[in-house]
């Protein structure tokens, strides 16, 4: 099993739902996201043309920031997923540095969101749901505790709101489809094969497991 997404383009409408839904699922701290939206522009007025390009981990099949881990930290699942184990991060950075796709986040120290009017709702359910170890690497995990418990369910990746990313679910233009990419008949290997999706920047040699409909 090699989980994966494809975003098609040409459905987001840089909406930013996922970005905000990302932030809220995983109780991220301030000035931290896991996912980003690239916006440029090319041509002149009046036919200039607006590009949005969602980003995040690409849980590579060759990642770099795990061959480059001191520690051990930073692995590759048999579901493909690459995660940052906390407890065994000693926040040197290496990965941070080495990712071609500046996918990670150092999370040097807890700022609040209001300094001095006390912590929001909010900051208050993060510490006592999803705390976030200090001077360790952040980085988006494929909603790996959402997945792994919709695998044990025997659920299929991709078949449902259970077995989605919190991401996928969120988007109202349905821009992204998630799954196995082992699996030529799951969805998302249909959608790659039949749009002709891209790698980003395939040239890195790393062999990103998201993909992208360009055109």
């Amino acid at each position: 099993m090699r989980l994966g997404m494809v975003i098609d383009l040409k459905k987001c409408v840089g909406c930013y739902a996922c970005v905000v839904k990302c932030k809220q699922e995983h109780f991220l701290p301030t000035g931290m996201n896991w996912r980003r939206i690239l916006i440029s522009e090319t041509g002149e007025y009046p036919n200039a043309q607006k590009h949005v390009y969602p980003v995040l981990c690409n849980h590579c099949a060759d990642p770099v920031c795990v061959s480059v881990c001191p520690t051990g930290a930073t692995k590759r699942l048999e579901t493909g997923i690459v995660v940052v184990e906390e407890d065994k991060c000693v926040g040197c950075r290496y990965c941070v540095v080495a990712c071609p796709y500046q996918a990670r986040s150092y999370h040097r120290e807890e700022y609040p969101y209001f300094p001095h009017q006390g912590p929001t709702a909010f900051e208050i359910l993060r510490e006592k749901l999803y705390p976030h170890q200090r001077k360790v690497v952040l980085k988006c995990n494929f909603c790996i505790e959402r997945i792994e418990k919709a695998l044990g369910q025997g659920l299929k990746p991709g078949e449902n709101y259970e077995a989605n990313t919190a991401c996928v679910n969120i988007c109202p233009t349905k821009a992204m489809v998630f799954g196995d990419l082992d699996d030529p008949d799951s969805e998302v290997s249909k959608y790659i094969r039949e749009k002709r999706a891209q790698q980003l920047h395939p040239e890195y040699g790393t062999d990103p497991s998201v993909y992208y409909v360009i055109s």
